[in-house]
């Protein structure tokens, strides 16, 4: 089992893009995430993210091209969307943002039953992520 070490997330949602760094700019202006790292190679003139790492609150999602070759490469292509949960200190305001950014909202600010709010917005390549107060505690 892995141990966290400085505050370090253990587990990284990772995700292939056709066009990583459009996603790269969703994420960080419409979304809030900060670009922590971003690896290219500049193969026949075209731009291809390597790995990309983007950074909200103290998690943290991994990102890259499609189409680059390799295992986790062929692995993920014919995966589907894949669904991500954030949370947010303020909901509101986050969902304001991706509106000012033109995200897809699926979902609008919503208290739920359990006591979270949140909301629910597709990325420019059909990924469902959810952005909300709801912040289980991790025992270990």
């Amino acid at each position: 089992m892995a141990v966290m070490d400085g505050g370090r997330p253990s587990i990284y949602p990772t995700l292939l893009y056709a066009d990583a760094k459009a996603a790269i700019r969703q994420l960080t202006e419409a979304f809030g995430f900060t670009e922590a790292s971003m690896y290219e190679s500049d193969e026949n003139g075209v731009g291809t993210v390597l790995h990309a790492e983007l950074v909200q609150g103290n998690g943290a999602v991994m990102l890259g091209s499609k189409g680059r070759g390799g295992v986790f490469d062929s692995a993920m292509k014919d995966a589907g969307p894949t669904g991500v949960y954030v949370v947010v200190d303020d909901v509101d305001t986050h969902h304001q943002r991706a509106v000012d950014h033109g995200a897809e909202i699926l979902m609008p600010p919503t208290d739920q039953d359990y006591g979270s709010r949140d909301y629910m917005a597709r990325d420019l390549e059909g990924n469902i992520w959810s952005f909300g107060t709801y912040a289980p505690e991790i025992r270990a």
